[in-house]
């Protein structure tokens, strides 16, 4: 019988431990104790984008401030709006679709030079980020860089070894469709 106990006990843990990992991947767990706090940063990662800055500017923009497009839609909520900043929930597919992870970060826009973000709900208890547009030759040079903390000590910093990554996994990926899309809107007569 003791040995069932112990069986029950074991499934038990790993349950609590795979609903627990799921909670922090997905951001369904937000997990902030403030104590043994690290912190890495993220980026740089720089674009030069064939378009005036103003155009890059508003690309960025779009989702938060005018009309989203559908795929945008899927992609971010705003939650709250305010004249230079609003409150947003972004999703990201994981694990080929089957789960989603939402963050909740404040967007602070600064025309035409500046967009920052900071996280306010998600799988770590702080990411600071900024898009820096400068004016390039004939277009816009978009850097990005940011920092992202976790708690913990080294179990932390672990932690968000795993995230860092994927992380900016996805904003290269933005980059990439912001690229595309202001250079797209240029070339429009």
């Amino acid at each position: 019988m003791v040995w069932i106990g112990a069986a029950v006990a074991t499934a038990v843990a790993g349950a609590g431990a795979a609903a627990g990992y799921l909670g922090l991947v997905t951001g369904a767990l937000a997990l902030d104790v403030g104590v043994g706090r690290r912190s890495r940063p993220l980026g740089p990662q720089t674009v030069d984008i064939a378009a005036p800055r103003e155009a890059v500017f508003d690309v960025i923009t779009q989702p938060y401030l005018g009309r989203a497009t559908r795929a945008m839609r899927e992609k971010v909520l705003v939650v709250e709006r305010g004249s230079d900043m609003v409150l947003a929930a972004h999703r990201t597919p994981l694990a080929g679709g089957q789960l989603t992870a939402t963050t909740v970060e404040t967007v602070r826009f600064t025309r035409p030079e500046r967009v920052d973000f900071r996280l306010v709900r998600g799988p770590v208890p702080a990411v600071t980020e900024s898009f820096t547009l400068t004016e390039h030759g004939p277009g816009t040079r978009l850097v990005y860089e940011g920092e992202l903390a976790t708690d913990l000590w080294r179990a932390g910093q672990w932690w968000g070894g795993l995230v860092a990554p994927r992380w900016e996994a996805t904003v290269a990926a933005s980059l990439s469709s912001v690229r595309q899309e202001a250079e797209q809107r240029a070339a429009l007569p």
